[in-house]
C-alpha cells in the first residue's frame, strides 16, 4: 500500500467539494423553514402523503424532545440520578413515559383529523414568498464569484 501519485491533490479537491456541499447545505438548513418548504414540496412533484408524513414527524419531534426534557428534570428533581442503579432505572421511566406520551398525542391528533374530516391531506395556509431583489443579486454574484474561483484555481491543482 502507498500513496498514489496525485493522491494529496486529489484528496484536497475531495475535501474542498464536500466542504462547499456541506456549507451549502447548512446555509439552505439555517434560511428555510421546514414549515415553509415542506407545503411547497408538492408542488415540485413530490407525493402529498409522503409530505403530510413528513410535516406531522417534524412538528411531533419538537413535542417529543419537549416532554423528554421536562420529564428529564423531574427526574432529577426528585433525585433520580443519584446512583447508577438509580439513573438507569429513570432511563427506563423516561422511556415508558415518552412513549406513553407520545403515543396518547397521536391519539388525540389521529381524533381531532377525524373530527374535522380529515380526508388524507393536511392543508395549511403557505404564504406567499417574495422574492428579495437585492438577496437574489448579491446570490447570484457570490455564486458567479465560486464559478470562477473554482475555475481558475482547478487549473493550478490539475
Amino acid at each position: 500500500m502507498g500513496v498514489a501519485d496525485g493522491g494529496a491533490a486529489r484528496a484536497g479537491e475531495l475535501l474542498l467539494r464536500t466542504s462547499a456541499a456541506s456549507l451549502g447545505v447548512l446555509l439552505f438548513a439555517f434560511t428555510t423553514p421546514m414549515s415553509d418548504l415542506l407545503p411547497r414540496l408538492v408542488r415540485a412533484g413530490v407525493p402529498a402523503p409522503v409530505v403530510d408524513v413528513a410535516l406531522v414527524t417534524y412538528r411531533m419531534s419538537f413535542l417529543l424532545l419537549d416532554s423528554v426534557r421536562r420529564i428529564r428534570e423531574a427526574q432529577a428533581a426528585r433525585l433520580g440520578h443519584t446512583t447508577r442503579a438509580a439513573a438507569w432505572r429513570s432511563l427506563g421511566g423516561l422511556g415508558a413515559t415518552a412513549f406513553v406520551r407520545a403515543f396518547g398525542r397521536a391519539t388525540r391528533l389521529q381524533a381531532g383529523l377525524a373530527g374535522r374530516g380529515y380526508d388524507g391531506t393536511l392543508r395549511v395556509l403557505v404564504p406567499e414568498a417574495r422574492v428579495s431583489v437585492p438577496f437574489t443579486a448579491a446570490s447570484l454574484t457570490l455564486l458567479a464569484t465560486l464559478a470562477v474561483l473554482t475555475f481558475v484555481l482547478e487549473r493550478p491543482l490539475s
